[in-house]
């Protein structure tokens, strides 16, 4: 959500960084509508101040056994009772009318972001590790190591997956690997509801614009599309202290999206899925801690990648090509050798003040007056399914099987490499 008392201030300003995320004249409409508002609370607040002053006078009058005054007193705020309750009601309209009009806005792009419509605007910031070239892409390993298909095809339809044996281990180590990881890099685990109230997938950015993004339970919940939401939703209209700050959580959950509208892209195999794992960053903090915790997060995540010996870049996205509550974003793509590209692996985004304003989520400095909004960051550490699928393309063996990296053994009893099915 953004800052009414920032954009009023400073419209133009406003409309210029939406324009860098293809959003023209933003301010217009939220601006005629908040006039609309505060015109109406400027008229309530008048009918409310004469109405109190009229009661007093009526008591007054009754004292003075002026009763003509007093009849023609109460018969006035019996009428501003009903004026009232009608600007009351036109209140909240107006009011819900301004929040869904900000709602529907994107996050404004830090001043360091790149210009640029799409990816093609994206700026490399950092390289890791020597990609290694040709050898065969993942579906094509996968199914000689228990990647079932047909069987997932039957149970739930295309893009979902059913993984047995040696494939299945590796894909729990990892997610286990990666937790151990963050929750060692200084975030605290943490187990999070699965479905969310409406008020949480708000709270985030995901409603109500990309409400086709996500699954919807017949009871009214949604199925979580990252951790973000319930770990970024866990100070929702809460007041911190601010000795509590950074807070940082990780959690590894299933995640579900509907992906709409990505008909065709990188839809083959295992990299998206409807369902899949993944551990999630999120770091709660102050304003002058966010540009740290951004780094912090970055490095934890790019920490896991290279403990898997997976060759990778680091993205800054331009303004055209970040998420909704994003003002600064990252992705780090690795490298996937099979398909000889680099795809992404996790986001990483800082939101600023933009989520804590959707869920009035503050915090309190010990021995100063009022409150401030908290900033909110999240970040994937890492996608499992597609940890895996770079495992297998970065370290395939020329037989089918795959080496697997140090760091992953003691996650698999030892084991040194996974063997071609019969």
């Amino acid at each position: 959500m953004h800052d009414l008392k920032a954009l009023r201030a400073d419209p133009a300003a406003f409309d210029a960084a939406l324009a860098r995320r293809g959003v023209a004249n933003a301010s217009a409409a939220i601006l005629e509508a908040d006039a609309a508002l505060r015109s109406v609370q400027t008229a309530l607040q008048g009918a409310l101040a004469r109405r109190n002053e009229a009661s007093k006078a009526i008591g007054a009058a009754k004292a003075n056994k002026d009763d003509a005054t007093a009849e023609a007193l109460m018969a006035e705020v019996t009428a501003l009772k009903a004026e009232i309750a009608e600007a009351e009601a036109e209140e909240r309209e107006r009011a819900a009318q301004v929040e869904a009009l900000a709602a529907a806005l994107p996050n404004l792009p830090a001043p360091d972001v790149p210009d640029g419509a799409d990816e093609h605007g994206n700026v490399e910031r950092k390289r890791w590790g020597t990609p290694r070239n040709g050898g065969a892409e993942h579906d094509a390993l996968a199914e000689k190591l228990g990647w079932n298909p047909e069987g997932a095809a039957r149970l739930s339809g295309s893009r979902f997956m059913v993984l047995e044996g040696q494939l299945a281990r590796l894909h729990r180590a990892l997610g286990q690997f990666m937790l151990d990881r963050q929750v060692a890099a200084g975030w605290r685990e943490t187990v999070v509801p699965l479905l969310v109230r409406d008020e949480a997938v708000f709270g985030t950015g995901q409603l109500p614009k990309f409400a086709e993004d996500l699954f919807r339970t017949t009871d009214g919940r949604w199925l979580i599309p990252t951790a973000e939401v319930s770990l970024t939703n866990l100070v929702n209209g809460q007041i911190l202290d601010s000795e509590e700050l950074p807070l940082r959580l990780t959690a590894l959950t299933p995640c579900f999206r509907s992906e709409a509208g990505a008909a065709g892209k990188d839809t083959r195999g295992l990299i998206r899925q409807h369902q899949f794992e993944k551990v999630e960053l999120v770091t709660i903090c102050a304003p002058e801690q966010s540009e740290a915790e951004h780094e912090r997060m970055l490095l934890a995540a790019e920490a896991v990648l290279e403990a898997l010996e997976l060759p990778y870049r680091r993205m800054l996205l331009c303004a055209g090509d970040m998420g909704f509550s994003a003002t600064r974003t990252y992705d780090l793509e690795v490298w996937l050798p099979g398909a000889g590209a680099y795809r992404e692996i996790s986001s990483v985004s800082n939101c600023g003040a933009f989520q804590a304003r959707r869920m009035e989520a503050r915090f309190k400095t010990r021995g100063e007056k009022g409150t401030t909004h908290l900033h909110t960051l999240n970040g994937s550490g890492l996608a499992v399914g597609r940890t895996l699928v770079a495992v297998l393309e970065n370290h395939q063996l020329p037989d089918g099987g795959v080496r697997l990296p140090d760091a992953l053994r003691p996650y698999m009893g030892g084991l040194e490499t996974l063997t071609p099915e019969p």
